[in-house]
């Protein structure tokens, strides 16, 4: 795991876990990727873990995508870099998993046995709202501002938000998030079920409930979470594919590029209309 990129100390069975690139607003690379999913590999295998705290140092949760990342997708060969920062990299699937990189950056966090609950402030845009989704509790601040920004670049959302937000939000209000891009309070958040509760020191509070759970009967806990779990299962490997493909059939395209293009040069996007046939 890239210890750089995210921190983990665990004390009493308690793990806090930290997002650490705070001079980039914690925006998510082919490394921060990586850590992310060394992170959850190796809470998996800790004894005695109890509750994972998940938060960003600095003064966001998660900016996003790396900025290279928006190059890639607008088809620019500058952004591959030799530090994994490919879209290449982050979308390719090792053996025996049902997501891509990106998608366990997520998915892993979901599979621990464990409670993971998260400490949302700052922003949390695009990848940094799918993470958030992958907590199973939620802390987020008044003045955090949650946005699946995906639809600003003409893409679909691909690391496992489509899956797991409809079961927070319903299906509608989740559907209008994907295709506004638009911007949530920690207010809202916790009105429509994005979040658990408003926080003014969402670290502090998320803390304290993950020490309550650790007092209590860890196989009753881990017992709790694979009963809740087991009542919302579906085919995740195929959903999750879906979202591969179609991010997949998306990128680089004539729509897609010209999102992005119009976005910064700040003009109202042109786009061709869908053929039907």
């Amino acid at each position: 795991m890239s210890e750089e990129r995210v921190t983990i100390d665990i004390v009493d069975g308690v793990a806090d876990v930290r997002l650490n690139r705070a001079d980039k607003m914690n925006a998510m690379d082919g490394l921060m990727f990586a850590a992310l999913i060394g992170a959850s590999e190796q809470l998996k295998a800790t004894p005695g873990l109890r509750a994972v705290v998940l938060s960003g140092n600095g003064p966001a949760w998660c900016a996003g995508l790396d900025f290279s990342g928006f190059e890639a997708m607008a088809g620019s060969a500058e952004s591959e870099s030799a530090q994994g920062t490919s879209t290449s990299d982050i979308g390719s699937i090792e053996q025996d998993r049902i997501t891509h990189r990106a998608q366990q950056a997520v998915w892993g966090f979901r599979e621990l046995p464990v409670p993971v609950i998260g400490a949302v402030h700052g922003v949390a845009f695009g990848a940094g709202i799918q993470l958030a989704t992958g907590c199973d509790i939620r802390f987020v601040h008044p003045d955090v501002r949650m946005s699946i920004l995906e639809i600003r670049w003409g893409i679909s959302p691909d690391m496992t938000i489509t899956h797991l937000l409809p079961g927070l939000v319903g299906a509608d209000v989740a559907k209008e998030l994907i295709w506004t891009g638009r911007e949530v309070d920690g207010a809202e958040a916790v009105r429509i079920g994005l979040a658990t509760h408003v926080s003014d020191d969402p670290h502090a509070d998320a803390m304290a409930l993950a020490r309550t759970i650790a007092g209590k009967s860890p196989h009753a806990i881990r017992a709790g979470k694979r009963l809740v779990e087991s009542a919302y299962a579906e085919d995740f490997a195929a959903g999750f594919k879906m979202e591969r493909d179609e991010i997949g059939a998306l990128i680089g395209t004539p729509n897609q590029v010209e999102s992005v293009t119009a976005f910064f040069e700040k003009r109202p996007p042109n786009y061709a209309e869908v053929d039907e046939h």
